[in-house]
């Protein structure tokens, strides 16, 4: 995978997890997401993963 795809999948992937992880906390309201423990997991997992992608590819050379 090229270093700009996966600093970009990683930066995506940040995204969604910290909208994910505010709707699961109950930040975020309007989904059937809001208030649910598990989507605050999934998006934390996200946002973990995410980072570790772009890094990863930031450190290619």
């Amino acid at each position: 995978m090229s270093k700009g795809l996966s600093i970009g999948l990683g930066i995506v992937l940040v995204l969604i997890g910290a909208v994910w992880t505010t709707q699961g906390l109950g930040y975020l309201e309007g989904s059937f997401m809001t208030g649910e423990k598990l989507w605050t997991a999934i998006g934390l997992l996200s946002v973990g993963s995410g980072l570790a992608l772009a890094v990863t590819g930031a450190r290619k050379k």
